[in-house]
């Protein structure tokens, strides 16, 4: 996947003349005809630099936030439930994100133009959708990671053994995500604007058959992005749901405990809902951009300008899950703001008694999964 910053460029000065007959070979949908830009490109532009600029700010400072507490939290010995494993890789993922964010910004702020040459060109990519796949991942091993925690006792043979599984796990992710992002990177080429002395970076596929080439790469993209871990996500998160209800159902709860109960399964939709928020929409604006690349769907000038715009901005509300992943699976969290506390306040209050109430709130992995159920955390 990339950001696509000197293609939105090029097809801009395409689709602002209207002279123009030529066909558009690796990078427009339009075959014989080119259309007349039906939107302001300058205002395109500024927008997706702002938004950029926006989710590079908070995604860094949030996610730098919980990395540095979590492994403070290591370093001090502190129990940790083992899905801070992943969320300690999650905010790698997002940190790396963000952090490639201000390339694309200069770029954009050049009207596409890369003057950053060929390597920089596919590293840069290859950091940006490594970490995205990454992400997306990561959030898919939490979902099925927190289930099996809530629903699965295990003795410490048993802890021992998972914990060694969700190692695993992590290297897998981080590998199937490299092995996700290698096929776009490699079509990456730096290549001389049409229009001009810029120089884009932007994939450039066999001459043979570009356009099916471009549409398998959207397609494996909506496939491993999307189709694949958003059912997983939302279809054991719903099992945890259910497994909370369940629990409240078949025993008399103290009505904090009932409250706590309720709490979790909103934190639980929020999962669902804030990654469908933000991936849906790309993902079907993506897909019906393929459907018209195959002519499956009729090709109108209205269409293509509707799903040029829509791809863009779609894509950037797509990163904004850097910015609600860390308020989600962290800030929310009981556990987190017990870390957060003893990072910027108990150092300063060493003779008073927090140090003795923030230890004992926190759980260990085994008391954490042995009340779960009966009296679930804020997860």
């Amino acid at each position: 996947m990339s950001l696509s910053t000197s293609d939105l460029e090029d097809l801009l000065e395409w689709f602002g003349d209207p002279n123009v007959s030529e066909t558009l070979s690796n990078i427009s949908s339009v075959d014989t005809t080119v259309c007349v830009t039906a939107f302001n490109r300058n205002a395109l532009l500024y927008s997706m630099c702002v938004l950029y600029t926006f989710i590079f700010i908070v995604g860094l400072a949030a996610n730098a936030l919980v990395l540095w507490v979590n492994i403070r939290a290591q370093r001090d010995s502190t129990p940790r439930h083992e899905t801070h494993m992943y969320i300690a890789h999650l905010a790698v993922a997002d940190l790396c994100v963000c952090a490639t964010l201000p390339v694309w910004v200069s770029s954009l702020a050049q009207h596409g133009h890369w003057p950053f040459g060929e390597v920089a060109c596919k590293l840069t990519h290859l950091l940006f959708s490594v970490n995205l796949f990454g992400s997306i991942f990561f959030l898919a091993c939490m979902s099925v990671d927190r289930y099996l925690s809530v629903t699965k006792h295990e003795d410490n043979e048993g802890g021992a053994r998972r914990k060694l599984i969700r190692r695993g796990a992590c290297v897998g992710v981080w590998l199937l995500a490299l092995v996700a992002s290698l096929p776009d990177t490699y079509f990456l080429r730096t290549v001389k604007s049409t229009h001009g002395d810029a120089m884009l970076c932007r994939p450039v596929y066999p001459e043979e058959n570009p356009r099916e080439w471009m549409v398998g790469v959207q397609l494996s993209f909506i496939l491993l992005g999307f189709v694949l871990p958003f059912p997983v996500i939302a279809v054991f998160y719903a099992l945890l749901a259910r497994a909370f209800t369940r629990s409240s159902a078949s025993s008399s709860a103290s009505s904090t405990v009932e409250q706590e109960r309720r709490v979790s399964r909103r934190v639980i939709l929020a999962y669902i809902v804030v990654f469908l928020g933000c991936w849906g929409p790309y993902h079907g604006v993506l897909l019906a951009d393929s459907l018209s690349q195959l002519g499956l769907v009729p090709l109108t000038c209205g269409l293509e300008n509707v799903l040029f715009v829509a791809l863009h901005l779609t894509q950037c509300l797509s990163l904004l899950h850097c910015c609600f992943n860390p308020i989600l699976y962290n800030f929310i969290n009981r556990n987190y703001r017990y870390d957060l506390m003893k990072a910027f306040i108990f150092k300063y209050s060493t003779r008073t008694g927090l140090a003795r109430l923030i230890e004992a709130s926190n759980m260990s992995e085994t008391e954490y999964s042995a009340v779960a159920v009966d009296n679930p955390p804020q997860i």
